[in-house]
């Protein structure tokens, strides 16, 4: 049974965006597919069905990420904290200001704005851990960097909302935002770490399924999003994706200027380059269905997902590959020598 959950595991997470891919295209067509067979598509809609439990699914994918936290991490947080705490500012102000300037330039109005600016505003997303141990990062940084921004999330993220949405929702519900946050994203957390720590077995189940149930769970989340504003897909305008595109490469660009201020060295720099671009989609599609009666708000979130996925991607196999040279350099060197 490891074996083949070691084996599935290894094929969700290396072709996670394909994955990404085909689930939201079959929930943007469930409904015709049916249509055309005779039947009726919104008689059973497993997408819309489960729309009312987005929350509980961050709150399941919280836990599982709890469980795998290494034991030591936050002790690891604690002890690095300059450079911690450094670039979670850096990412909690950086991409909230991205987001808004960016949408202002590319003209984002009404959900569009709105969306984009959920986007910028939430914590780091744990797929940046599984590309920064790609690109030859430092994991462990990455880790901490994720577990600080996930854990201070209640306390940075409803505030920096309301700053940044001031002028475009009235008597934003500051409040709501923390309790929501506290429930799916801190308390599952902490006790997923606690679980794993006082009880062997869960430890060992959370290391066999923690990261299938997690990568499965924002999979389908994203796929929600995309089954209950399949009319609002049709009607995306190419300056939102390019606005979205433009603030996830505008936020890796503020992740390696950052560690290079706080001089990092290479490892960390790409593990906040990575953490830093790479945003929490699904909590924010979740936050936003939960906060906003209209729906196309959640759309930014998930198409950020497929962006930042596939620049990611792009970006952590370039830096292996620089390594890789720079390592058969380096024995070269050390033969001739």
């Amino acid at each position: 049974m490891t074996k083949s959950a070691n084996r599935f595991q290894a094929v969700l997470e290396r072709f996670l965006l394909v994955w990404l891919v085909l689930l939201c295209w079959v929930a943007y067509c469930w409904p015709a597919w049916f249509n055309s067979l005779g039947l009726d598509g919104a008689a059973f809609d497993p997408f819309v069905a489960t729309k009312g439990w987005l929350g509980t699914m961050i709150a399941v994918t919280m836990l599982a990420i709890g469980s795998l936290l290494p034991p030591d991490e936050v002790v690891m947080v604690f002890r690095r904290w300059p450079t911690v705490l450094g670039g979670t500012a850096v990412q909690y102000s950086a991409m909230p200001l991205l987001a808004y300037w960016v949408g202002r330039l590319f003209g984002l109005e009404g959900p569009w704005m709105i969306g984009i600016i959920m986007v910028g505003c939430v914590p780091g997303a744990m797929a940046s851990n599984v590309l920064t141990m790609i690109a030859r990062g430092n994991v462990s940084y990455s880790v901490s960097l994720t577990t600080s921004a996930t854990i201070l999330s209640p306390l940075v993220v409803p505030w920096v909302l309301w700053l940044a949405l001031g002028g475009l929702v009235v008597d934003f519900p500051v409040g709501k935002v923390f309790i929501d946050l506290c429930w799916m994203v801190v308390l599952p957390v902490v006790i997923g770490h606690v679980l794993s720590r006082i009880w062997p077995i869960w430890a060992t189940g959370a290391r066999l399924l923690g990261a299938i149930i997690a990568n499965l769970t924002i999979l389908w989340i994203i796929a929600v999003v995309v089954g209950v504003n399949r009319g609002g897909v049709s009607q995306l305008e190419t300056r939102l994706v390019v606005a979205l595109l433009t603030v996830n490469l505008a936020g890796y660009a503020a992740g390696y200027g950052g560690g290079r201020l706080m001089r990092l060295p290479n490892p960390m720099r790409r593990a906040l380059t990575l953490e830093i671009g790479m945003q929490n989609a699904g909590l924010g599609t979740t936050l936003a269905m939960g906060l906003f009666p209209d729906e196309r708000i959640a759309l930014p979130a998930a198409l950020y997902t497929f962006g930042c996925m596939f620049t990611g991607t792009i970006l952590a196999r370039i830096w292996a590959e620089w390594s890789e040279r720079a390592a058969k350099v380096d024995d070269g060197a050390k033969q001739e020598s």
